[in-house]
């Protein structure tokens, strides 16, 4: 199988795999005060300060989550209420058309509770113009959400630029980077955002485990999951060890080897760009093609349907997505390529190639073959 669909997950790191092997036996409560749970206590510290060190922050503003989806929830709805299901009113929130499903779907279920959106356009490239998001403050604004970059074109947004205009107003500012650890330099010394999100299986680590930055000094939220006194009060519960240990330790991988591996993966994005552009017409690229993440490329294959050069590919042995994982089960076109103005039909013919550590110049080279092959023939039966 030729893996081209790294932004829905990644396959776990040998040396992530490794250590989660070397942990299992370790199976002490990290609240417990005997020996057992000191020892895995001492690891989720350990796990914890790799994190904090690759984003430049302190490990107590580290809290580790359940994925990046929890992540996103706890700002989100912590930000409005007092708890998840507390009716609120006259609160506004600041967000781009082109979010995750994570934070879209969470702020449609706010709006049910007189939670104020408003939903920023993006423009050709999926960019949110900063003077856009200084004009919709209001007084009520409580909370801007603006991810890093995006999932399914890659397009990287002016995250500085919106963090100093939050800034300036007092408006607490989070962003979703799940798609932008790793594969940019996410420096949180530099950037002045009070949240941000992560999530362990976009970065060579295991499901089921994410992280949320929270600023020392930023407004307190009530947590998504209250009970116990876990991670600093904001996420009760026994903490996921394997999953935490997992996480650290694909961390601490990333510190070692995303400089050479970015340099590698967009060599190999640029080189099936061009090679689809040669060998096959009637095609656009969608999004951002200056600054987008470097492994990511989405392209519209005019007059078929991308579902069926989906399948097609699979039969190939090659793996590729129509869009966000998330999303996988609408009829629907995607909503991020729709919000660039592109034609829902165009939207439908929509392919995203995501590439990972992994991947190789021949499966490049295959997978240009095998998508030439695969629109050829498409084509062809669309004309009959």
């Amino acid at each position: 199988m030729i893996y081209l669909d790294n932004n829905a997950t990644t396959p776990l790191h040998p040396k992530v795999k490794e250590k989660i092997i070397d942990f299992l036996d370790n199976y002490g409560n990290p609240s417990s005060q005997h020996e057992l749970g000191r020892k895995v206590r001492q690891m989720v510290e350990e796990a914890r300060k790799n994190v904090a060190d690759f984003l430049n922050c302190d490990p107590e503003e580290i809290i580790f989550t359940a994925g990046g989806s929890e992540a996103n929830n706890t700002v989100i709805k912590g930000a409005t209420s007092c708890c998840a299901f507390c009716s609120v009113s006259n609160t506004h929130i600041i967000t781009s058309a082109i979010e995750h499903p994570s934070v879209m779907n969470t702020l449609k279920c706010l709006e049910q509770q007189n939670v104020e959106v408003t939903y920023l356009p993006v423009d050709k490239y999926g960019l949110v113009n900063p003077k856009d998001v200084r004009d919709a403050i209001r007084k009520e604004t409580v909370l801007i959400t603006i991810m890093y970059a995006n999932n399914e074109i890659g397009t990287i947004q002016p995250i500085e630029e919106i963090t100093k205009i939050a800034n300036e107003n007092n408006i607490p500012i989070h962003t979703d980077a799940v798609q932008a650890i790793g594969k940019i330099p996410v420096d949180l010394k530099k950037i002045n955002i009070d949240y941000l999100s992560l999530s362990g299986h976009k970065i060579y680590g295991p499901k089921g485990i994410g992280v949320l930055f929270r600023r020392k000094g930023t407004k307190s939220l009530c947590p998504l999951i209250s009970g116990g006194h876990q991670e600093n009060s904001m996420r009760a519960g026994t903490e996921n060890t394997i999953g935490i240990v997992g996480i650290g330790e694909a961390i601490k991988q990333l510190n070692l080897e995303m400089n050479s591996e970015v340099k590698k993966i967009k060599y190999l994005r640029d080189k099936l760009e061009s090679g689809l552009k040669k060998n096959i017409s009637n095609i656009s690229v969608n999004g951002q093609t200056e600054k987008r993440l470097p492994g990511v490329l989405n392209v519209s294959f005019n007059d078929i349907e991308g579902e069926s050069i989906l399948l097609r590919l699979d039969m190939h042995g090659i793996a590729v997505s129509t869009g966000s994982a998330c999303s996988s089960g609408s009829l629907e076109p995607s909503y991020v390529i729709t919000a660039l103005g592109v034609p829902a039909e165009q939207a439908h013919s929509s392919i995203r190639f995501s590439l990972g550590r992994e991947n190789t110049e021949e499966d490049i080279d295959k997978t240009i073959i095998a998508v030439e092959e695969t629109v050829d023939f498409l084509r062809k039966i669309s004309a009959i």
